[in-house]
């Protein structure tokens, strides 16, 4: 099997691990992501407006929104990297690529702070997307040019097995609905 073959399926069976995940969450799902962030108060970060059955992190970006800026990810087309348009959980959204919704009236700006969703996760910072290597173009472009902190945030049945590839953007923390694991180098 190639790589492609490999990571292919491990995302299909990490959606059907995903799914019922999602339906047993509670509305407490974000409350370790908070107190993470509140240490981290003003920082400029972005988060994500869930899809499918993402964990939901929107309660823990409106409770940062009142302490600096907040934002969400907008895809502007295959191959490049996200933008980041500022959030408030009173801005106007509609639905942007893949359903994620988006800011109706964008205003851009650069986080340092990148909450990821995720498919699987494992504890040395391994990450599987949904495959279009966004978050990893984003991640290397910020990281070129200052420190930026990946926060991936899931459920923590999502930890599994991660089929790397030398493009693959580490992440520096992980966040589940259980707590906060520390990622080993």
């Amino acid at each position: 099997m190639t790589l492609a073959q490999i990571k292919a399926a491990a995302r299909k069976a990490a959606f059907a691990r995903r799914k019922p995940l999602f339906e047993a969450a509670t509305a407490a799902q974000a409350g370790y992501l908070s107190e993470v962030l509140a240490g981290h108060r003003g920082v400029p970060l972005s988060g994500f407006m869930p899809i499918r059955t993402e964990i939901d992190p929107a309660p823990a970006m409106a409770e940062a929104s009142a302490y600096g800026p907040v934002g969400v990810p907008v895809i502007e087309g295959e191959g490049q990297p996200l933008r980041f348009a500022a959030w408030t959980p009173d801005t106007d959204m509609v639905p942007g690529a893949f359903g994620a919704a988006i800011p109706v009236d964008p205003r851009y700006f650069t986080p340092e702070i990148v909450i990821v969703p995720l498919l699987v996760f494992d504890r040395t910072g391994g990450r599987l997307g949904y495959g279009g290597g966004f978050y990893d173009r984003t991640l290397e472009q910020l990281r070129a040019k200052r420190p930026t902190l990946a926060i991936g945030f899931a459920f923590a049945g999502q930890e599994g097995e991660v089929p790397l590839e030398s493009t693959d953007q580490p992440l520096d923390l992980i966040v589940t609905e259980r707590g906060v694991i520390e990622v080993r180098g």
